[in-house]
């Protein structure tokens, strides 16, 4: 499956190259579908996608750019989370269910009956949650698409780092180690002292130290670029790299930093980055960085990526 759609995603690079799409026709898409509005005070769901690997994308001004290649592998909502609390102990969710197995005997019964509730009739092996404004409700068993993010928007990108195996501490923790030469005597990549002597008689926890890097623990790559969107093949073009290996389980969601809370504060203070007054009028493009019009609300759907073009891509010199 994943050697087919890097193949799918090698022809579709290469088929590619001369298009160019404004990034509001996800915006324009979304109008037609009489879908809900983004607003600066809104929180979207994520998608669950493979790691496809690597790729170069030439961006408006010829610049040569490095992309990793995101395939959106059949996300479903499988579940509303909803907490009745008051202000910040508050919380709404929406649980996607991805990754179809090849066999139903692969995921177990109450995953099977979990999945059969929201009427996701093909077994998903991964199931993530992501924390949403009750705004963002999408109704269960939706398909979602790679429309769902729009090119020139910054995401944030999780995942589990590649095993690199048993490494020493001048590799795990980048410890400079000790002399070369002159008079280091097998000792040019210890860690040093570890601790105190008879007190406190103990290597105190935490403390930095060879053993198993990578492979265990998931990373954030913050604020990265979308800059193209293959709707048809179901691929995200991500600038720069990725944690993990080819394969690999990576959710990807609307950055924090960059997009939801920069609105959200831009929205609080009425003032854009310029110090401009902002008219609430004038819509939520305002609001969002990079040029970008609209985002598709609540989520990018396939029923919205029909109405769209094949291939999007940012035109923004900025990416």
């Amino acid at each position: 499956m994943l050697s087919r759609v890097c193949r799918s995603a090698a022809r579709v690079v290469s088929a590619i190259r001369g298009v160019r799409q404004m990034a509001s026709a996800a915006a324009d898409g979304a109008a037609k579908a009489d879908a809900p509005v983004w607003t600066p005070t809104s929180r979207r769901v994520g998608l669950i996608t493979r790691k496809m690997g690597m790729t170069t994308v030439f961006g408006p001004d010829g610049r040569r750019i490095p992309a990793t290649i995101l395939y959106v592998d059949s996300n479903q909502v499988s579940l509303h989370v909803q907490n009745d609390g008051e202000g910040d102990q508050k919380y709404v969710g929406v649980q996607v269910a991805a990754c179809d197995a090849p066999r139903e005997n692969k995921i177990t019964s109450a995953i099977r009956g979990h999945l059969a509730r929201a009427g996701i009739q093909s077994p998903k092996r991964i199931i993530r949650e992501f924390r949403v404004s009750p705004d963002a409700l999408i109704p269960l068993g939706t398909h979602l698409s790679a429309a769902h993010f729009v090119p020139g928007q910054d995401v944030d990108c999780r995942a589990i780092t590649r095993g690199k195996g048993f490494a020493g501490v001048m590799k795990r923790h980048g410890f400079a180690g000790g002399n070369a030469s002159h008079g280091a005597s097998l000792a040019h990549r210890t860690p040093g002292s570890i601790g105190n002597n008879q007190d406190p008689g103990r290597v105190f926890p935490g403390k930095r130290m060879p053993g198993r890097m990578g492979g265990r623990a998931h990373r954030t790559m913050q604020n990265m670029r979308v800059l193209r969107v293959d709707v048809r093949n179901e691929l995200i073009f991500v600038k720069g790299p990725i944690p993990g290996p080819t394969g690999g389980v990576v959710v990807v969601r609307d950055a924090i930093k960059n997009l939801v809370r920069s609105a959200y504060f831009t929205y609080r203070r009425g003032r854009s980055a310029t110090g401009e007054l902002l008219d609430p009028a004038k819509g939520p493009a305002q609001y969002l960085p990079n040029g970008i019009v609209a985002l598709p609300f609540p989520a990018g759907t396939r029923e919205l990526a029909e109405s769209l073009p094949d291939v999007i891509e940012a035109t923004n010199s900025s990416t």
